[in-house]
């Protein structure tokens, strides 16, 4: 339906001619795709798969929403970064020492689906007891700003080992005192990808959609530089065929590491539960202040959170049953939207679309496979210390009180146990209890979000007698 009042714009159930929806959907393509297929790689999971399978896991959403309340919630679902350290923690127990991009057996990507289909139960499961208990309140009683801040803190920068091992090439072999030549070529690219893709995403705000691309951009830098500097060579990556088929797996209950992987990877889900619902609240008032100035009828999405929730859970079990990575819908693409103003859930069915075709063209997963793990390394540093960052923002703008004892008392523990937990014991944290359940030692960034959670639910059952109030000015 084209926009009323002569005010340039499509809502959520509004769907573009034809012409301008195929170019609007691969927008949201490029949008999603540097953060999506870095995810995949990260977690060692086959590109072609997680492209065809968030697609898929994109369109149905859409569609739920729409069968469930006769509106589209326009969001597009990529994959998460909550959920690589432990998947990289899963995957290194049962093929250690896999390199960047190279993507694990079908047999271990069956165990890690397993935790990815929790995630999805978790989701459905919170979603459905916000629809009939109430709505944000109901998620900051079990997990407040203090909890769900430094949890994505601890994700970010528990993970910047990883990123400055892939800059360095330590992760790969590379000694740096025998061989400090190649050591310096290694950091020499991924410094120039970070400092390109930090350039890109300040300099180029506001100046259209290249400026939603600065991870792509980015990336395309330190492709060049990693050839120039001898780390790649374009001799012999295209050789699949044209067209393939996606190695889809099927989820595996059967593994000694089943039960490790279900508390695992399935409790992250607290990450994604309080992103996604930022995601909906952003877009439900962008999409109503469209309607307004275009004299429609409000479309009040943010009533949908338990709606919302149970749509991401609903994803999960899709990516988790056909061999793809978990995830959530994703902050770039609803930037791209406000940019834009086209919030058309019809197009965001066309750039699902697109991604499942992607999925099915060798040379593009010759091409991703190719991107050298110096450039990766380089991007990570910057997107790892992103999502760190964002942590602490989201405390800021939650105004958590830090003169609090027992704010203190929780975030400390999160961020000490996730983030020496992830870089000291990679493996897992060496815990002589529920071995049979994690074998090779507890997760650290999970067990400081349950230790963080069980702490919250102490205080809010035994309250302390004295507060201390927050310093202000």
């Amino acid at each position: 339906m084209a926009a009323q009042n002569k005010v340039l714009g499509y809502l959520p159930n509004d769907q573009p001619p034809f012409g301008q929806l195929v170019l609007l959907a691969l927008q949201h393509v490029l949008t999603m795709f540097p953060a999506t297929v870095l995810c995949a790689l990260l977690m060692h999971f086959d590109v072609s798969v997680v492209l065809t399978i968030t697609g898929l896991g994109t369109i149905v959403a859409l569609l739920g929403a729409k069968f469930a309340m006769g509106k589209y919630i326009p969001l597009y679902y990529g994959s998460s970064f909550s959920y690589i350290a432990a998947v990289a923690m899963v995957v290194n127990a049962l093929e250690p020492g896999l390199g960047f991009g190279v993507t694990a057996k079908p047999e271990t990507i069956a165990v890690v689906q397993a935790g990815f289909l929790a995630t999805g139960v978790l989701n459905v499961l919170v979603g459905l007891i916000i629809r009939l208990s109430g709505g944000k309140e109901s998620i900051d009683k079990v997990l407040p700003p203090i909890i769900t801040g430094s949890v994505a803190c601890t994700i970010g920068i528990g993970l910047g080992y990883t990123a400055l091992t892939m800059a360095s090439g330590t992760c790969c072999g590379v000694d740096p005192a025998a061989t400090p030549a190649v050591t310096l070529q290694w950091w020499g690219v991924a410094m120039i990808t970070m400092v390109a893709t930090v350039l890109f995403s300040v300099y180029l705000q506001n100046k259209g959609f290249i400026g939603m691309l600065p991870i792509l951009l980015g990336g395309i830098v330190g492709y060049i530089a990693a050839i120039l500097f001898g780390l790649r060579s374009l001799t012999g990556i295209f050789t699949s065929n044209l067209f393939i088929l996606p190695h889809v797996t099927m989820p595996n209950f059967a593994s000694p590491m089943t039960a490790t992987v279900l508390m695992g990877v399935g409790v992250m889900a607290i990450a994604t539960i309080p992103e996604s619902t930022a995601h909906l609240y952003q877009i439900s008032l962008y999409v109503d202040h469209l309607a307004e100035e275009q004299g429609r009828e409000k479309y009040q999405l943010s009533r949908y959170i338990g709606l919302n929730l149970m749509l991401d859970g609903l994803d999960d079990i899709i990516n988790g049953i056909f061999g793809s990575t978990a995830g959530t819908n994703y902050g770039e693409n609803n930037s791209l939207m406000v940019i834009t103003r086209n919030y058309s859930g019809p197009v965001l069915i066309g750039a699902g679309v697109i991604a499942i075709i992607l999925g099915f063209i060798g040379p593009l997963r010759d091409a991703v496979n190719s991107i050298p793990t110096a450039v990766a390394g380089g991007l990570m540093i910057y997107l790892f210390g992103v999502i760190g960052m964002q942590g602490i923002a989201l405390m800021i703008a939650e105004k958590v009180n830090l003169y609090d004892p027992r704010q203190l008392a929780i975030g400390a523990i999160i961020l000490v146990t996730g983030i020496g937990g992830t870089i000291g014991y990679p493996n897992g944290l060496p815990v002589p209890l529920l071995k049979s359940v994690f074998p090779g030692g507890w997760p650290p960034i999970a067990t400081g979000a349950v230790v963080g959670i069980l702490l919250n639910l102490i205080f809010i059952w035994f309250k302390p007698s004295f507060e201390r109030k927050a310093v202000t000015k």
